[in-house]
C-alpha cells in the first residue's frame, strides 16, 4: 500500500503538469505548431548544413546553401502542381461534364428514375439553399481571410524559427539545459541529444518513405489515364509524413478520382495499387529503413496518430509519431543510467 500511495501522488502530479502544459500549448498553438514544424524541417537541414561544415564551407554559407536548397524543392513543389492544374483544367472541365451527363442518365435509368425535370428542379433548391444561407457562407468566408492570415504568419514564424535554429541551435539547447537543477542537467543534455539523433533519423527516412509512396501511386495514376497525375503524387507525398493514415486517405482520393473520371474497373486496380504500396512501406520499408534507430511498434503508431488526430486535428497527427518516438528514446536513456557516467553538461 505505502508503493502503491507513494507511485500514486507522483503519477497525479505529473499528469497534471503534463495538463498544464497541454493547456498552454493549445492556447499558444498559433506559436507551438510553427515551431514544431521548424524543428521537423531543421532535423533535414541541420544534418545537411553541418556535412557542408565538415567539408570546409563557411557556417554562413553552408546555412544559406541548406535553406536556398529547401525553398527551391518546396517552390518547385508548389509551382508544379500550379502548371499541372492550369494545363489539366481544360481537359478535365470537358470530363466533368461527360461525367455529370452520365450521372443523370445512370439517375433516370435507376430505379429512382429522376427524370431531367426532377433533376433540375433539386438541383435549383440547393441553389436556393446557398443563397438562403448566404450569411453562413460570408462567415465562413471571413473565417478563410483570418485562416489565411494565420498561415502567412506561421509560415513567417516558421521561417525565423528554421534560421535561428541553424545559427544557434545548440546555444538555444544549451540555455534550455540549464534551466534545469544542476544535478539533472546531464540526464536531460544526453536523453535530449538521443532524441535529436531519433528525431533526424525519422525525418530522413519519413522523406524516403513518403517519395516512394507517392511514386508508386502516381505511377499507378499515370498507366490508368487519372487526370492530375502529378497533384495527386505530390498530395500522397506530402499526406505520407502522416504514418500509415496519410497514405492511405490519399490514396483514397486517387480510388475516388479513378471511380469518376475512369471506370469502376481502373478503381479497382487503383485500390489494389494503393493496398500495394501501403504493405510495401508497412512492411518492407518501415523495418527495412527504419532499422533501431526508431524503435516505435506499429500498434504504438496507429494508437499515436488517431490520438494525435483527436486532440489536435491534422498537426496533432503529423507530430505525433515523432513526438513518440522522440520521447521513447529519451525515456529510455534517462531509465539507462549511462549518463551517470557523462561529464557535467554546461
Amino acid at each position: 500500500m505505502q508503493t502503491a500511495g507513494a507511485w500514486s501522488w507522483r503519477v497525479l502530479v505529473i499528469a497534471g503538469v503534463l495538463a498544464v502544459i497541454g493547456l498552454l500549448i493549445a492556447d499558444l498553438k498559433e506559436i507551438v505548431i510553427p515551431f514544431l514544424i521548424a524543428v521537423l524541417i531543421s532535423a533535414l537541414l541541420v544534418p545537411f548544413a553541418d556535412a557542408l561544415v565538415r567539408r570546409r564551407w563557411p557556417r554562413w554559407l553552408a546555412i544559406v546553401v541548406a535553406l536556398l536548397v529547401a525553398l527551391v524543392i518546396v517552390g518547385g513543389l508548389v509551382t508544379l502542381v500550379v502548371f499541372q492544374i492550369r494545363a489539366g483544367l481544360p481537359g478535365l472541365e470537358r470530363q466533368s461534364v461527360g461525367v455529370f451527363h452520365r450521372f443523370k442518365l445512370f439517375l433516370s435509368a435507376s430505379p429512382l428514375q429522376v427524370s431531367h425535370s426532377q433533376f433540375t428542379g433539386y438541383l435549383a433548391q440547393a441553389g436556393q439553399a446557398l443563397q438562403q444561407s448566404s450569411s453562413t457562407l460570408a462567415t465562413g468566408a471571413l473565417r478563410v481571410g483570418t485562416t489565411a492570415g494565420h498561415l502567412i504568419t506561421g509560415a513567417l514564424l516558421t521561417l525565423f524559427s528554421v534560421i535561428f535554429l541553424l545559427i544557434d541551435g545548440g546555444g538555444v539547447w544549451r540555455w534550455f539545459v540549464r534551466l534545469f537543477p544542476l544535478g539533472a542537467r546531464v540526464a536531460v543534455d544526453g536523453a535530449g541529444r538521443a532524441g535529436w539523433l531519433t528525431l533526424t533519423t525519422f525525418a530522413r527516412v519519413q522523406i524516403f518513405v513518403a517519395a516512394v509512396d507517392a511514386v508508386g501511386v502516381g505511377l499507378f495514376a499515370f498507366f490508368l489515364g487519372l487526370p492530375l497525375v502529378i497533384p495527386i503524387a505530390i498530395l500522397v507525398f506530402l499526406a505520407s509524413f502522416i504514418p500509415v493514415v496519410g497514405a492511405v486517405a490519399t490514396g483514397v482520393i486517387a480510388v475516388a478520382i479513378a471511380l469518376v473520371y475512369v471506370g469502376p474497373i481502373q478503381a479497382l486496380i487503383m485500390l489494389g495499387g494503393v493496398l500495394l504500396v501501403h504493405l510495401v512501406e508497412a512492411h518492407v520499408l518501415q523495418p527495412l529503413v527504419m532499422g533501431s534507430a526508431v524503435r516505435v511498434h506499429p500498434l504504438a503508431v496507429v494508437l499515436g496518430v488517431a490520438a494525435g488526430l483527436y486532440v489536435a486535428g491534422i498537426p496533432g497527427a503529423l507530430f505525433a509519431v515523432p513526438i513518440v518516438a522522440t520521447i521513447n528514446v529519451m525515456v529510455m536513456y534517462v531509465a539507462s543510467g549511462s549518463w551517470r557516467t557523462h561529464p557535467a553538461a554546461p
